[in-house]
């Protein structure tokens, strides 16, 4: 498989490089696909620094990658090494008071942080304390309106400036003159997209891998079975705990104690990397919301008519759209799944009680009532549960990415 990231130099007053900024491809076309930057940010980790790491792309100089609200908020900066980063915290991030607070929390641990974009308001005073950088959009906010805020961060202590989008001499030498530290633009070089090889990830192993940490008592064993299920996912997991992410003390011999290492909250995050990687590989993420849905949904049912069915009856929901997801025949899905023979038989159709509650939940979502009444009557479920049922499915999704 191959992957692919842009890399744009970033210089200093000599003209020479100091660092690059990491941009998301998901081929060799020199733009920015149309996918979230949390999902963009979170495919940069995945594919790079969980790869070959930031270092062998900036040829051991520091790497500027974009941290976006949602990825803030996810914490995916944790996935990164301090010492080779700098976080460019995007303009899309607003100054809040919890904002701050995981801004802080970065800063005393070691990140260096940078504004990008920036445009001056109040409310970023408190920020300005934490940021050892702050990147001007010279296109949007022309040199000469800046000149005075420019003057005012100058003289704060351990501040830099950089100037981006320098497209000629003539602003390279305005924004020199100035003061700016670094610059960075077509004037000087182009993004270059940088091709590598990769392992493929298995989607239903991750899907199964996720389906695990959702519960309330994530068992660790189990998860470190569905790790050895995909070899991509264990090399990640493996290449996470060695890429200086994390100080190790002891070697690490099996994928469980790579996994008790990190602990319960960070494998829930490492899953969620997973996760949102995935939607920037194309992967719909209505469909994969709906499946959330789905499983809760098939989940309570089963509560209420077979309890010792919820956990497979979780899992038929959860991967009922697999097929459409990966645009593959559900029955060559399956294949490489350690499903049991129940839970494989209600997912290419074969009747059964979890193909039965699958269908009530099918007929209830398309609003077929004479499909449901049938559906119902062949599990003898009163259908006066099932809106209360779909609510909580609904609530239930909605809340999904902070369990992660």
């Amino acid at each position: 498989m191959k992957v692919f990231v842009a890399r744009q130099a970033i210089f200093n007053r000599k003209k020479q490089v100091v660092a690059y900024e990491l941009l998301f491809r998901d081929g060799t076309s020199n733009s920015f696909p149309n996918v979230s930057d949390d999902a963009a940010t979170a495919k940069l980790i995945m594919d790079n620094q969980l790869n070959l790491g930031t270092r062998y792309l900036t040829s051991g100089k520091k790497a500027l990658i974009n941290i976006g609200p949602d990825s803030l908020t996810q914490e995916l900066a944790q996935f990164l090494p301090a010492h080779d980063v700098i976080l460019e915290l995007l303009e899309t991030i607003e100054p809040t008071a919890e904002n701050y607070e995981l801004v802080r929390t970065l800063f005393h641990n070691d990140y260096r942080l940078a504004l990008d974009d920036f445009e001056y308001t109040k409310d970023w005073e408190p920020f300005l304390k934490l940021v050892r950088l702050v990147k001007f959009d010279i296109m949007q906010s022309p040199l000469s309106s800046i000149e005075p805020l420019v003057n005012n961060f100058k003289r704060r202590k351990n501040m830099k400036l950089l100037a981006e989008k320098v497209e000629t001499e003539e602003e390279f030498k305005q924004a020199y003159a100035m003061g700016f530290h670094f610059f960075q633009g077509y004037f000087f070089a182009k993004p270059k997209v940088i091709e590598q090889n990769d392992i493929e990830i298995n989607y239903a192993v991750a899907m199964l891998i996720y389906a695990e940490v959702l519960k309330p008592h994530m068992n660790m064993v189990r998860v470190a079975e569905l790790f050895a299920q995909d070899t991509a996912l264990a090399y990640k997991l493996l290449r996470l705990l060695n890429s200086g992410v994390f100080p190790i003390k002891n070697k690490i011999e099996s994928l469980k104690q790579a996994l008790v290492y990190l602990g319960n909250e960070r494998t829930k995050k490492f899953v969620g990397l997973i996760m949102t990687a995935h939607i920037a590989e194309g992967k719909p993420t209505e469909l994969t919301r709906l499946s959330i849905v789905r499983s809760r949904f098939c989940e309570l049912i089963a509560r209420k008519l077979s309890p010792n069915m919820a956990g497979m009856s979780f899992l038929t929901g959860l991967f009922s759209l697999l097929d459409a997801i990966l645009d593959k025949p559900m029955t060559q899905v399956i294949n490489r799944l350690p499903f049991p023979e129940a839970l494989r038989d209600a997912l290419i159709g074969e009747p059964n009680i979890l193909y039965y509650i699958l269908n009530v939940v099918k007929a209830y979502e398309s609003g077929s009532w004479w499909h449901l009444q049938e559906a119902c009557t062949l599990l003898n479920l009163e259908d006066t549960c099932l809106p209360d049922f779909h609510a909580a499915a609904i609530s239930w999704a909605d809340m999904y990415k902070d369990r992660v």
